[in-house]
């Protein structure tokens, strides 16, 4: 893996405000992902790619990372950038909507990692469970969302996002068939372990 370009493309990112993943929120996903070295990773949210980038330096020999992305622009900036690193082999992007990709999919994952519409968190975490493997683990990121998610706020504008990531928090924090831990690394990430 081309460590230099994976740098610029950190860079480049912070530089024109593409959200990519936070420093810290990697640090704790690194420490989980080599321990589990997975053979499939599922990734909603590619933004430019450096997430999947960053996450297939710890995939089993073999593995794969399906990783998928709307915005047409992201999508060739990201097959450029993975390119670049040297990781094309790893990381296989689909184009389109998750919210119509993700039905139509039938893989198994060990990871999924959710950085997409806050708004469609739970939707996401529906599909997840389906497709993950046992003693899979789903990783979402930005769940504390600026800190509104835990405070009163209701204003019109992100409501929905809220709500949603509310609904995602209460779901998995419920369920019988995994722990969870919120963390407050980066914006929030809900960590749940299946069994």
């Amino acid at each position: 893996m081309n460590e230099e370009e994976l740098a610029k493309i950190k860079e480049k990112a912070l530089s024109e405000h593409i959200p990519i993943i936070m420093d810290d929120t990697l640090e704790v996903i690194d420490k989980i992902l080599k321990e589990k070295k997975p053979k499939k990773i599922l990734e909603i949210g590619t933004a430019v790619g450096y997430s999947a980038i960053c996450f297939s330096r710890y995939l089993a020999e073999g593995g794969r990372i399906d990783t998928i992305e709307r915005e047409h622009e992201r999508v060739e900036e990201a097959k450029k950038n993975i390119k670049k690193v040297g990781v094309e082999d790893k990381i296989n992007i689909l184009e389109g909507d998750a919210v119509e990709i993700l039905p139509t999919l039938n893989n198994r994952y060990d990871i999924v990692f959710i950085d997409a519409a806050k708004g469609k968190y739970p939707f996401f975490l529906e599909q997840s469970k389906r497709m993950l493997n046992e003693k899979g683990i789903i990783f979402a990121d930005n769940i504390l969302y600026k800190g509104y998610v835990m405070s009163d706020y209701n204003k019109h504008k992100q409501r929905t996002a809220v709500r949603n990531l509310r609904e995602y928090i209460k779901e998995v924090t419920e369920d019988i068939d995994c722990v969870t831990e919120i963390l407050e690394v980066g914006d929030g990430l809900a960590i749940s372990r299946f069994n």
